[in-house]
């Protein structure tokens, strides 16, 4: 009888022990399938809307790519249309590598030194202008400067606003401002570029003393 006792504890003992190995490996293989959503992106596509022709409309929960829109061939993004990254325009300046260069609109932030302030992208933006100050020898991005962007087509100002010095995790630093243009065509950019502010070494003595203006044309075809 004892013997038989035991015989029963030891099998219901190998039994639990099953189904506990069981439910890991259930539960490894779900903390797996979601760690593979997580790194291509799964887990933030929530709240995506997608409309197209043929198919209707369907919307996908607990995804994050919220408040996109495709419709007929055209994406956007909280009404905002994706322009890929492209070089408008590059020049130099005493060793200083210019480069204008063109992105998605986005919003930004601007901080004063005790507050912050969010700026949208205005109505119809056609791209976030990027000025890109780099060393031509280094490469390194060169900070303290000022810069001024004036865009013309056929003569008359369609753009007239400072390039705030701006960080980013993916663009690096640069001085940029959202850009709203009239359409495509040839434009002509002005850059009012003034002297980075502050102590040098004396690699950088006697360059880069007095504003620089640098003229380029840039043809845009914006997306459609």
């Amino acid at each position: 009888m004892i013997r038989a006792r035991h015989l029963l504890a030891r099998t219901a003992l190998a039994g639990a022990v099953v189904t506990l190995a069981a439910g890991c490996a259930s539960a490894d293989k779900t903390s797996s399938t979601a760690a593979k959503a997580a790194a291509t992106g799964g887990s933030s596509m929530s709240g995506m809307k997608m409309s197209g022709s043929g198919s209707g409309s369907s919307t996908t929960s607990g995804s994050g790519m919220a408040g996109m829109n495709m419709s007929g061939g055209s994406m956007s993004v909280d009404g905002i249309k994706p322009v890929p990254t492209q070089t408008l325009a590059t020049a130099d300046w005493q060793g200083m590598k210019v480069s204008a260069r063109a992105m998605t609109a986005v919003p930004f932030v601007i901080f004063n030194g005790t507050k912050e302030q969010m700026v949208k992208p205005p109505k119809h933006a056609s791209f976030h202008l990027m000025i890109m100050l780099n060393d031509a020898h280094s490469g390194y991005p060169i900070p303290y400067a000022g810069v001024w962007a004036t865009i013309r087509k056929a003569g008359k100002i369609v753009y007239d606003e400072r390039q705030w010095p701006m960080i980013s995790e993916y663009m690096g630093p640069h001085y940029g401002n959202n850009v709203v243009l009239p359409g495509k065509g040839t434009y002509q950019l002005s850059l009012l570029i003034s002297p980075p502010v502050s102590a040098r070494h004396i690699e950088y003595e006697n360059v880069w003393l007095k504003p620089h203006r640098v003229n380029v044309s840039f043809n845009w075809n914006p997306t459609s």
